[in-house]
């Protein structure tokens, strides 16, 4: 099942996808997608809503970036990791795995 279109998505511009009863992060940058929980860990933010920037994730609320590759919230105010999902891309398709 195809959650996005490739074509669809904006280089740099987070979308927020509902999957599964989880809210999910999915962000192109070039030929890559990457797909992190959408919520951040140090606050109840929408990080769809946030800038990215070298492969990064901003939340709007307090600042806090993460690393779209691993999760791994490289500024304060988060500390916590968000979770990463596996993204198959296949033709225009892009499915995140959960």
């Amino acid at each position: 099942m195809t959650d996005l279109n490739l074509s669809q998505l904006i280089d740099n511009k987070p979308v927020k996808l509902e999957k599964n009863g989880k809210s999910i992060c999915v962000t192109r940058i070039g030929d890559q997608v990457f797909a992190v929980a959408d919520t951040c860990t140090h606050s109840e933010a929408s990080l769809s809503e946030g800038d990215v920037l070298d492969y990064k994730v901003e939340c709007w609320l307090h600042g806090a970036e993460f690393d779209l590759r691993t999760g791994q919230a490289v500024t304060p105010p988060a500390t916590q990791a968000l979770e990463v999902y596996t993204v198959a891309i296949d033709g225009d398709s892009v499915t995140v795995e959960i």
